[in-house]
């Protein structure tokens, strides 16, 4: 394989560092651009002495910054966005200025140097539908415009119509990987709003664990490494151009049976509380109850599987988090 020369936007972050590791593994050469926002120096810190590694700290939304950055690229990783439920419910104008105008950015610049783009979505675009496992052709089913929740699902659904927009009408290469609750080292409980990283942290700590809601909704986690495997994928193979991938591990797991193999990989049995979503997120929240990906597609086109199970992906994140416990005190 040739060398290449990749942008990773949002490569400060927990799945883009991740992914720059990956990159710089392969041999490639890696420029990462992230306002640092959420992500963390250190996440990359270990690269900083790499001849092919550069980090530009900077937003996708300052044009003139991404034109010169994306000129001597080869591909673009886009990973920067406003993640995270709390962050979204918060400001959601700003999660939605950020996640559009930063890819209406990219790929705008991207079409001048003809490069293919690699999107970051989310398997929240498909919102409260019922039909499941979730399939990339499904229809989505969002809720009313007063529940901020729902605008990050919007803005991710704009990035992938604005992505094959690019495809059908430009001829750029594109194309959306839609992660289903990504999770490993280098989670961070303070931001990402990752419900593995509180349980870990709770449990570590010898608190309650806290689940939101009844505990019996739903969902499916993927270990780290998979979905960086799954990104690559898309990036690498050439039929994918113009598509959308779900990238994401077909195991279906309750919060409740989550937080108890959660207590039960640390070695605690605390009590787990239940707390209503209102006391979480305020009164204007709704919640979907399976989140379960139908991964044929990305299984038949870029030869994705997820190979880590849900209780060796723990084990390393719990390892992780007991070296880097102080970070989060």
């Amino acid at each position: 394989m040739r060398k290449q020369h990749f942008l990773v936007t949002g490569g400060a972050g927990f799945i883009g560092s991740h992914l720059v590791d990956a990159l710089l593994e392969a041999g490639h050469s890696v420029t990462v651009l992230d306002d640092l926002s959420v992500g963390k120096e250190q996440n990359f810190a270990h690269h900083r002495t790499h001849p092919d590694f550069h980090f530009v700290k900077g937003s996708v939304l300052d044009k003139p910054l991404v034109e010169r950055l994306i000129a001597p690229v080869d591909g673009v990783y886009h990973l920067a966005a406003v993640v995270g439920v709390k962050y979204v419910v918060e400001d959601p104008l700003h999660g939605m200025q950020v996640n559009v105008r930063g890819t209406e950015t990219i790929l705008e610049t991207a079409l001048e140097r003809r490069c293919k783009v690699v999107i970051a979505s989310s398997s929240e675009t498909y919102g409260k539908s019922t039909q499941v496992p979730f399939a990339e052709e499904n229809n989505t089913v969002l809720g009313a415009t007063s529940i901020p929740r729902w605008s990050y699902a919007v803005a991710k659904l704009l990035d992938e119509h604005l992505a094959c927009a690019y495809y059908r009408q430009k001829g750029l290469p594109t194309v959306c990987v839609r992660y289903f609750n990504a999770y490993g080292p280098r989670l961070d409980p303070r931001g990402y709003g990752s419900v593995i990283a509180r349980f870990i942290s709770q449990a570590l700590d010898g608190n309650p664990l806290t689940v939101y809601g009844d505990g019996q909704q739903t969902r499916s986690f993927t270990f780290v490494g998979d979905a960086v495997y799954g990104t690559i994928a898309a990036m690498e193979t050439p039929e994918s151009a113009g598509l959308t991938f779900n990238i994401g591990n077909p195991r279906e797991i309750t919060m409740d049976q989550l937080a108890r193999t959660i207590q039960e990989a640390v070695g605690t049995a605390g009590a787990i509380l239940h707390i209503p979503y209102t006391e979480a997120y305020g009164a204007n929240f709704e919640d979907s109850r399976r989140r379960l990906p139908d991964i044929q597609r990305s299984k038949a086109v870029l030869g994705f599987e997820a190979t880590t199970s849900l209780e060796d992906g723990l084990h390393q994140t719990i390892l992780w988090f007991k070296e880097h416990r102080h970070e989060f005190i």
